[in-house]
């Protein structure tokens, strides 16, 4: 199956629809269904679900650096989708267009919650 994100003003995602791959065979006969099949001119982009961080989880090509998620906002000149930035403190990884803590998560098996205030991951106490 092929993967669309709907954008509108400023390129934010507004919805994200599935085309079959038998209709879907490039990208532009993908969008030329959904336009078609809506009778629109909107703007389409293909996503792929298997991509994050420019990485293909099956070892295909990554798709778009991120798959695309309603609100998140697609980048012509990254030609990547980037979700909001998180928090203030945070910065995009330029390689993998998601953003980065200033501390990285912790790696000892226990769940964190990010804290704005400290700028550090406080231990989830469950």
């Amino acid at each position: 199956m092929a993967h669309f994100a709907k954008l509108g003003s400023g390129n934010k995602v507004l919805k994200v629809e599935v085309v079959s791959n038998d209709i879907a065979t490039t990208e532009q006969t993908g969008i030329d269904f959904l336009n078609n099949f809506y009778n629109t001119r909107d703007i389409w982009k293909q996503t792929s679900y298997n991509t994050n961080g420019g990485v293909h989880k099956l070892g295909d090509t990554p798709f778009r650096k991120n798959y695309a998620s309603v609100d998140s906002t697609y980048h012509q000149d990254k030609d990547a989708f980037i979700i909001k930035k998180p928090y203030a403190s945070w910065t995009l990884n330029e390689e993998t267009c998601q953003w980065d803590s200033p501390v990285p998560y912790p790696d000892d098996g226990e769940r964190y919650e990010w804290n704005e205030t400290t700028t550090s991951w406080d231990l989830i106490n469950e």
